[in-house]
C-alpha cells in the first residue's frame, strides 16, 4: 500500500512537462474557471456559516456552568465540518463539471504514453460524460460522508482527535484520486467495473488524491493548478495499470 500510496504522488513529477509537450494547457481554462468559482463560493459560503451555526448549536445548552466551553467547542466543532464539508463539495462538484473537459485530455495523454495517435475507446458524447462524471462523484460523496461524520465525531475526544484527522484527511485523498483517475478508466470500463479497479489500486487513488489535497491549502495558485496536474498525474499511473493488468491477462 505505501509503496503504491509514493507512486501515486511520484507520477505528479514531470506533470508540467507533459502538459506544455502536448499543448494542453488550452483545455483546461474552463475547469479552472469552473474550480475558481466553485471555490469561491462554497468557502466564503462556509465562512459566514460557522459563527452562526455554532451559536445556534450552544443555545440548546441552557444552563450557566460551562456555557463557554460548550460555545468553543460548538463553534470548533461546525468549523471544522463546514471546512471539511466544503473540501467534500468543492472537489465533487468540480470533478463532475469537468468530466466532459477532462476526459479528451485523459486521452490525449494516453495515447502519447502508448505512442499512438490515437487511442481506442468507448463512444461516449459530452453529455454522457457529464452524466458520469455527475454519477460517480456523487456516489463518491456519499461515500465519503458516511465515513467522515462519525470519524468526525470520535475525533472530538481528546488524543483520539489527531488520528481522526489523518483518517478524514485520507478518506477525502482517496475519493480525490478516484474522480482524477476515473476519466481515464471512462474510455475502458463500465461504472461497476471502474469501482472494482479503484478498490484494486486504492494506494495509487489515496496519492494523488494526497497532492491534490495539499494544493488546495495554497492560496490561488493551488485552485488553478490542482486539476491539469492531479488528472495529468492520475492518467500516467491509469494507463500503466491498464495496461499491466491487460498483459498479465
Amino acid at each position: 500500500m505505501i509503496k503504491h500510496i509514493l507512486s501515486g504522488i511520484k507520477a505528479y513529477f514531470g506533470t508540467f512537462k507533459i502538459i506544455s509537450q502536448l499543448g494542453l494547457w488550452r483545455y483546461f481554462w474552463i475547469p479552472i474557471l469552473i474550480s475558481v468559482v466553485i471555490a469561491v463560493i462554497i468557502f466564503t459560503s462556509a465562512y459566514g456559516l460557522s459563527d452562526n451555526i455554532g451559536g445556534f448549536l450552544s443555545q440548546w445548552w441552557n444552563w450557566d456552568w460551562g456555557k463557554q466551553t460548550v460555545i468553543l467547542i460548538s463553534e470548533i466543532f461546525v468549523g471544522l465540518l463546514i471546512i471539511v464539508i466544503g473540501f467534500m463539495l468543492y472537489k465533487h462538484i468540480v470533478m463532475a463539471l469537468s468530466a466532459p473537459f477532462m476526459s479528451p485530455v485523459s486521452e490525449k495523454i494516453e495515447a502519447h504514453l502508448l505512442g499512438k495517435e490515437d487511442v481506442n475507446h468507448r463512444d461516449t458524447t459530452f453529455t454522457e460524460q457529464l452524466w458520469r462524471g455527475i454519477r460517480i462523484n456523487l456516489r463518491n460523496l456519499m461515500m465519503e460522508i458516511l465515513l467522515t461524520i462519525p470519524i468526525l465525531l470520535i475525533g472530538l475526544i481528546p488524543v483520539i482527535g489527531l488520528v481522526s484527522t489523518v483518517l478524514i484527511f485520507l478518506i477525502q485523498a482517496y475519493y480525490a484520486g478516484f474522480g482524477n483517475m476515473d476519466y481515464t478508466l471512462e474510455r475502458h470500463f463500465k461504472y461497476a467495473e471502474s469501482l472494482n479497479f479503484v478498490k484494486r489500486n486504492k494506494g495509487i487513488a489515496i496519492g494523488n488524491g494526497i497532492v491534490f489535497m495539499l494544493f488546495l491549502f495554497i492560496p490561488v495558485i493551488g485552485v488553478i493548478l490542482v486539476l491539469p496536474l492531479s488528472v495529468t498525474a492520475a492518467t500516467i499511473r491509469t494507463v500503466e495499470l491498464i495496461t499491466s493488468e491487460k498483459e498479465i491477462g
